[in-house]
């Protein structure tokens, strides 16, 4: 992907990021979270609406790396699909845990609950 392309997808509202995180994750099959030196997953904390934590995700390398830019030590590890479905999104509901999808280096990200991107991620595989 080249640069222009990636500052104009970065660029798209929160939204318009998560139709475009639905449909590469659907035809590329896997999701992308930054990890630390010792394989820890990154996991934010809000105060926004009582404070929560959330999971941010990407739908490639490139766009977690353009992220991670601005925190150190941190680079992108591949989840596939099919473990994210069935292994993550259980244990990050049981702990809690949303997902921020496709957050920007403005910081900027779409929060859903982990039920609801399982049924959207579902749908988007019915279209391939």
């Amino acid at each position: 992907m080249t640069t222009p392309d990636l500052n104009e997808i970065i660029n798209l509202s929160c939204e318009d990021r998560y139709e475009y995180f639905l449909s590469t994750t659907g035809e590329e099959r896997e999701i992308w979270i930054l990890v630390d030196n010792q394989d820890c997953f990154l996991k934010i904390h809000t105060d926004e609406d009582g404070g929560f934590e959330y999971l941010p995700v990407w739908p490639s390398p490139e766009f977690a790396n353009t992220y991670a830019e601005s925190e150190a030590g941190l680079t992108p590890k591949s989840i596939p699909l099919p473990q994210f479905l069935k292994k993550w999104l259980p244990g990050l509901r049981k702990d809690n845990i949303e997902i921020g999808v496709f957050p920007a280096p403005d910081k900027s990200v779409w929060i859903t609950g982990t039920e609801e991107l399982e049924s959207d991620l579902r749908d988007e595989l019915d279209n391939f």
